[in-house]
């Protein structure tokens, strides 16, 4: 009996293992093929889909040209500034927010907490015909500072509910401790329990970063209709780089720009994985 178990549990791990390799290659293949793809003209793409480019044909220029051309350069600065801008944003008020929420007592502050959960269960794109009204009243429809704006109370909820777990958890003697020694209501929690929920703000942060650096409705309905690009982001760029490539068949130029827009989360993750774990499973474990 114990022999049979063991011989079951020594067939399953290798294939678990198989399992999750293929699913691995499915997963890497297709962004490994985009980004040497970007590397050999058109004629080679279509002609020799699935080979590498040739060593001494390697199209560089299709980035260039990308940059230049496409104008990603311009709307690069968008996204970096739209998406810095909004994390941090999130994190700060969200943080606030959440420790206000979770160490005061107040008679509304469970409603409170609870209606801002209410952004995580209603659909953002619900609200998009009375926000784009809104926005066009105050005068803020294509502009980067009304995209700020909307990306920063669509992140809300979800930095509020990590984060409240996190001061939840923090025992009150610290608070109590500060506040002993003299720190003010904003010194201790700047001082003191700020600091303990790092692994919190880390998490909200990247996931933030990779939300709002790749997302694409609320730019095309907010955004969409600046005529000179002035605010669009890199999803906006991507998008037009596409239709263009449609009709003038130049995919090398288009997934060197899928190339551009997927290498700051790729960097970002590979950079942060750790944290994103371990913020993940502590906020699991704190909420």
């Amino acid at each position: 009996m114990k022999a049979g178990r063991a011989r079951n549990f020594s067939l399953g791990r290798p294939l678990i293992f198989t399992v999750l390799l293929g699913y691995a290659a499915w997963v890497i293949f297709p962004m490994f093929w985009v980004a040497y793809s970007s590397l050999k003209p058109d004629a080679a793409i279509f002609r020799d889909t699935f080979t590498l480019p040739a060593a001494d044909d390697l199209r560089l220029d299709n980035y260039a040209r990308a940059w230049r051309e496409a104008r990603f350069g311009d709307y690069f600065f968008n996204s970096v500034l739209v998406t810095g801008v909004s994390v941090t944003l999130i994190v700060a008020l969200g943080a606030m927010a959440a420790y206000a929420l979770t160490r005061f007592y107040h008679p509304l502050a469970r409603a409170t907490f609870w209606l801002f959960l209410a952004g995580l269960m209603i659909p953002a794109q619900l609200a998009m015909v009375p926000l784009f009204f809104e926005l066009r009243a105050l005068n803020l429809l294509n502009s980067r500072l009304g995209l700020i704006l909307v990306y920063t109370a669509n992140g809300l909820p979800f930095a509020i509910f990590i984060l409240a777990g996190f001061f939840r958890s923090l025992p009150r003697s610290l608070y109590e401790a500060a506040v002993i020694d003299g720190c003010s209501e904003f010194s201790a929690f700047w001082r003191v329990l700020l600091p303990l929920a790092r692994p919190g703000l880390v998490t909200v942060a990247i996931f933030q970063f990779i939300g709002v650096w790749k997302e694409y409705f609320f730019a095309f309905m907010l955004v969409g209709g600046d005529v000179d690009g002035s605010s669009r982001t890199l999803p906006l760029g991507l998008a037009n780089l596409s239709i263009n490539a449609q009709y003038h068949t130049d995919y090398g130029m288009l997934f060197a720009g899928l190339v551009l827009v997927t290498l700051p989360i790729l960097v970002v993750y590979l950079l942060l994985q750790r944290q994103i774990v371990k913020g993940v499973a502590a906020g699991a474990l704190k909420g």
